[in-house]
């Protein structure tokens, strides 16, 4: 970062900061400055005008960088950090193969660990949101919600409401009230709701879950239409499909963050943008284990409220909107001629804005505006892939890396520099993240349906199916 240190940006005092551009909702704006105050931003505006109007703060300068909003991921599972590499090659629904049998293995030293691990990874990748659905692991919440703190990433915390079959819809009901209260000084959490999909709860669960979050400001997040075994279920349980049985029974609302949402019909599409629910758009899920890309682009132009989402897979913001763009093109944009596909900026801005709405966190963060809370990120754009900048914009969704992240900020504080945090060992939580491991999968009942891709080379040298 040239001459500027961690130092500079360290401590929780007003800061003027002075990069070379400042990306706001009105686009980059060069010789801009901000000040970061109390967590949030203080003012942005002309650098020449900030230095006079703030003579008591020492500006930090900060030659060939970019300020923008840290993306936010609104679709997360925390706690399968341990066997993210397990998903690859696997069919749909590997939930019931991999990822239940990975949580039910958890303990809450395990769970704690895999859900920091989770976190860092999601901060090294530029998201200073992360929205986790709600851990199948037996531990409580809190320790989902502890990780995250002690990681230094913003969380909206759902706590499963699942309660079909067998659960006590009452007792479930009072553990959301109370989960909903939990977190009401907390600076990171934002408690949330959740149901694993539709048939997991009863209808008046589903209903009564959407009425407490909406009452509370919060959002209930809950994966719809996915694949197309879990809409070909709810035919022919309900006669209806997911999204259409969350309208009959009362759940569609703003307060419904629809995750994945990839095999929707033109009268579910009405359905989200007239009952003001919001979509988790997750490219890289859908290439490696769904049946379709969701519309988003679609979705965009008919104002259906929507954030990208990683489901996990990588916690890479910028390989994500590079996803987000080339999966339009590759699903819709071939087929009718569109070559810009949102045109960047729309992803740019769905990783970030938008994501923060859909989470009900709108009027909170997402945006370098003044009064917003003070996630951003210091993006490195002196590097050859971006010292030639024609539209950054652009360059960011399709050039851009995590590696020219310089420093990563979550409510005014520097978490992360240069890829490790400030005041924490990720070195030391990584080699412990290893060691537990191991013992998680050894006795985790987990069935893969794809072998490793050595031994997928090997039998496909020997005349054998790869997929056995």
């Amino acid at each position: 970062m040239n001459d500027v240190s961690p130092d500079h940006l360290c401590g929780t005092g007003p800061r003027l900061l002075v990069p070379d551009v400042v990306l706001t909702p009105d686009g980059p704006l060069e010789s801009h400055a901000v000040v970061v105050a109390d967590g949030s931003f203080g003012a942005i505006g002309p650098a020449a005008e900030l230095e006079r109007l703030h003579p008591r703060l020492t500006p930090v300068r900060l030659p060939g960088h970019a300020l923008m909003p840290g993306f936010v991921d609104t679709h997360h599972h925390l706690t399968q950090s341990f066997g993210a590499a397990l998903a690859f090659g696997e069919p749909s629904e590997i939930f019931r193969r991999v990822w239940a049998p990975l949580e039910g293995a958890l303990d809450e030293e395990s769970a704690y660990v895999a859900a920091k691990l989770a976190a860092l990874e999601s901060l090294r990748g530029g998201f200073t949101t992360v929205a986790d659905a709600g851990t199948r692991a037996a531990v409580e919440a809190d320790v989902v919600a502890a990780a995250a703190r002690d990681a230094g990433i913003r969380c909206v915390l759902g706590l499963l409401c699942n309660d079909a079959p067998g659960e006590d819809s009452a007792d479930v009901m009072a553990q959301a009230h109370k989960h909903l209260a939990r977190y009401d000084t907390d600076d990171l959490i934002h408690p949330s709701l959740a149901v694993s999909i539709p048939e997991a709860a009863t209808a008046r669960t589903l209903r009564e879950s959407a009425c407490l979050a909406a009452e509370a400001g919060a959002v209930v997040q809950i994966h719809v239409n996915e694949h197309l075994v879990a809409v070909e279920r709810s035919l022919v349980r309900h006669g209806l499909r997911p999204l259409e049985h969350l309208h009959h029974v009362g759940a569609l609302g703003p307060q419904l963050v629809a995750a994945h949402a990839t095999l929707l019909t033109p009268a579910e599409l009405t359905l989200l943008a007239d009952s003001g629910a919001a979509v988790s758009y997750n490219p890289v899920a859908s290439a490696w284990k769904g049946n379709a890309v969701a519309p988003a682009a679609l979705m965009a132009e008919r104002g259906i409220r929507f954030g990208l989402g990683t489901d996990g897979t990588r916690g890479d913001a910028f390989r994500l909107a590079d996803a987000a763009e080339s999966a339009q093109r590759l699903a819709y944009g071939l087929a009718s001629g569109d070559s810009s596909c949102g045109a960047g900026w729309t992803w740019l801005e769905h990783g970030a804005r938008g994501g923060a709405d859909a989470l009900g966190l709108g009027s909170f963060t997402g945006t370098v505006t003044e009064g917003a809370a003070a996630d951003f990120l210091l993006i490195d754009i002196s590097t050859p892939e971006m010292r030639l900048s024609w539209d950054l914009p652009w360059e960011l969704v399709r050039r851009g890396n995590r590696d020219q992240i310089s420093a990563v900020f979550v409510g005014g504080r520097l978490r992360l520099w240069r890829g490790w945090p400030t005041d924490w060992d990720g070195p030391a939580l990584v080699r412990q993240a290893v060691e537990l491991s191991r013992s998680v999968l050894e006795r985790a009942a987990v069935t893969r349906t794809h072998p490793t891709s050595t031994a997928a080379r090997a039998g496909r040298h020997r005349g054998r199916s790869v997929a056995r």
